[in-house]
């Protein structure tokens, strides 16, 4: 599990096929993290996607992604230099300074439009049709494994607020219009609509 927070800011130093004719992937990310502190088989989020650590070095680590994932995220356009945000699993008794984030993409998302607001930059973000229902004005959402409050919905796109350390944290401080984004959805906006899925579905029985 994770919170969003983003920890550090790595980037791809190298991509690789571990198996010829396959679609998985194996690429090597550049990381300030304290390696000798990150045990193999460690969970770290990369762009919002937990991903495990399968070999290391002082200043890098590998994970392999399969062809599956690569489809289902922005993980695909990865090239060397890509720049991505990072975040390492949480221990029992961190902080909860984000919100609860699984690193399980639901979707990829896209911004649409980019413009000052203030200090800030504010941004409009379209989801894909299938998750739209999920977002609310105030509620929270994962993007690109940063988690940010959801200033404004309408029916096809959301607005967030990204402040000035978070620009600089993070791969938002570069992302333009067009750019596409992994998308995770609130788990407590999962359950709710899940139960307001049951509820209906019981009142149209009764009827």
């Amino acid at each position: 599990m994770f919170t969003g927070l983003i920890t550090d800011l790595g980037h791809v130093a190298e991509v690789t096929q571990p198996l010829p004719g396959a679609a998985d992937r194996r690429f090597r990310l550049r990381t300030a993290y304290a390696m000798d502190e990150v045990a193999i088989g460690a969970s770290i989020a990369c762009n919002g996607c937990c991903l495990t650590v399968t070999q290391k070095g002082p200043d890098w680590f590998t994970v392999d992604v399969s062809g599956e994932t690569l489809s289902k995220t922005t993980l695909s356009s990865w090239g060397v230099g890509t720049r991505v945000n990072l975040e390492r699993s949480l221990k029992v008794g961190d902080e909860l300074g984000g919100h609860i984030v699984s690193g399980h993409v639901d979707g990829v998302a896209q911004v649409v439009g980019v413009r000052a607001d203030g200090g800030s930059q504010r941004y409009t973000i379209k989801p894909p049709g299938s998750l739209a229902r999920f977002v609310a004005a105030k509620g929270s959402v994962a993007l690109d494994g940063v988690s940010l409050t959801v200033n404004e919905v309408d029916d096809t796109t959301f607005g967030v607020n990204i402040i000035p350390h978070t620009q600089n944290a993070t791969t938002f401080g570069a992302l333009k219009s067009g750019d596409r984004l992994n998308m995770e959805i609130d788990v407590l906006a999962r359950y709710v609509a899940r139960m307001m899925e049951g509820g209906n579905a019981a009142a149209q029985h009764l009827g």
